[in-house]
């Protein structure tokens, strides 16, 4: 018989205990509340941000959207945006091999909707949409309707992405209450 490594039984025990271990209470209050930062940067955008860009001229509208876009992708908001991602996908793996624990399915099901709803979402539609928005020329004849399709398109998209995360740290918070 194979002799076991203790410090994987000690790693075995600390991930894969009856219930969640303190790693992973602690592993699950960092995703809820990185799911919550990213809940408020869309809902921020829906409900104000927007707003605010389609009261000016189009052609502002479309310069001042692609210069947020350009400002976006700081390490800070994107470490936030991934960051939380990859500890959903720990998460995940935790609550699949741990099936049958009360928390399991809460947990995997916020780990769920964020990737889906922050990064699957955020990765087919409004980037795409960002990135035509920035070959739009502000001063063409068409800018008007390019900005008005835009916004509706990106803003529902948005709402999207605003409800999943902030359904998905609700789902983690609520998996730290039955655990």
């Amino acid at each position: 018989m194979k002799s076991r490594d203790p410090a994987m039984d000690g790693l075995d025990r600390a991930l894969f205990t009856t219930g969640m271990s303190r790693l992973v209470q602690y592993l699950t209050l960092a995703t809820a509340l990185g799911c919550g930062l990213s809940a408020g940067v869309f809902f921020a955008f829906s409900s104000f941000v927007m707003p605010a860009l389609d009261r000016l001229a189009p052609a502002q509208s479309i310069r001042a959207m692609n210069a947020i876009n350009r400002l976006a992708l700081t390490p800070a908001f994107m470490t936030a945006l991934l960051g939380t991602a990859l500890a959903c996908a720990g998460l995940g793996a935790w609550a699949v091999a741990s099936w049958g624990e009360r928390a399991a399915a809460l947990v995997l099901a916020g780990c769920v909707l964020y990737v889906v709803g922050a990064i699957v979402v955020t990765r087919a539609v409004n980037v795409p949409l960002n990135d035509a928005l920035m070959g739009v020329d502000p001063e063409a004849a068409d800018a008007a309707g390019r900005w008005s399709s835009y916004l509706a398109e990106w803003t529902a998209w948005n709402h999207v992405r605003a409800a999943t995360t902030i359904a998905a740290s609700g789902l983690l918070i609520a998996a730290l209450r039955v655990a």
